[in-house]
């Protein structure tokens, strides 16, 4: 069975394989799988670089080593000579303010800077094939669209996320920052056993993504 990698660009990697792709370079996060059901961090993202594990539309890390400065703290630094942009949350009105729906975690790493075209591949344990529902932890400044799609030829689609922009936050900044939880924003089909999962980001960008949760339906 054969999987062809959405891409912005002229490339194209094709992959062949079906429990994991027999050329993909990448590598899990950790050289450990997410396991799905469950929680997929993702900032856990496969380690392999531009073109492999991700493509991102610039090489810099907007958050790590930029907004947050390269000073030694693993927070400020996580990741930070690669390409997909890294952030966390923080205390003191940025992501603990008030006009969350839901409240995140402080110091939760987060992918952010996000820009129609752009893919992240992580590599999955799934335990048991069946239908999961998508849930994702998010901040959306307008309304977006993602889809998740893996090696077994299984997509979700484009689904949509709602936007949390509060026209009553007069921090302009912050309109990426409200903090929201969506239980189900689509399902897809997955078998069981390791593979990968690539998230697109489909339509408008200016989204962050904390994690994407994963449920079986019975």
């Amino acid at each position: 069975m054969r999987k062809t990698f959405w891409l912005s660009s002229a490339l194209v990697l094709a992959l062949t394989g079906f429990t994991v792709y027999q050329d993909y370079k990448g590598i899990a996060w950790n050289n450990i799988p997410q396991i799905i059901p469950g929680k997929v961090q993702c900032e856990w993202y496969d380690k392999g670089g531009e073109g492999i594990a991700y493509h991102d539309t610039d090489s810099i890390n907007n958050g790590s080593g930029k907004l947050n400065p390269a000073n030694g703290d693993f927070y400020n630094e996580f990741r930070m000579h690669e390409g997909v942009d890294i952030s966390y949350t923080k205390s003191g009105g940025v992501d603990d303010n008030p006009f969350n729906e839901v409240m995140p975690q402080m110091k939760q790493l987060y992918v952010g800077w996000t820009v129609p075209g752009e893919w992240i591949n992580y590599t999955v344990d799934v335990q048991e094939t069946g239908m999961y529902t998508i849930g994702i932890m998010y901040t959306c400044n307008g309304r977006g669209g993602i889809e998740i799609d893996t090696d077994h030829n299984s997509s979700s689609g484009i689904m949509q996320i709602r936007s949390t922009h509060k026209d009553a936050d007069t921090i302009a900044w912050r309109q990426w920052h409200h903090w929201n939880k969506i239980d189900s924003i689509g399902c897809i089909k997955l078998d069981k056993g390791k593979q990968i999962l690539t998230l697109k980001t489909v339509e408008n960008g200016n989204m962050n993504y904390d994690y994407l949760e994963f449920k079986l339906m019975r």
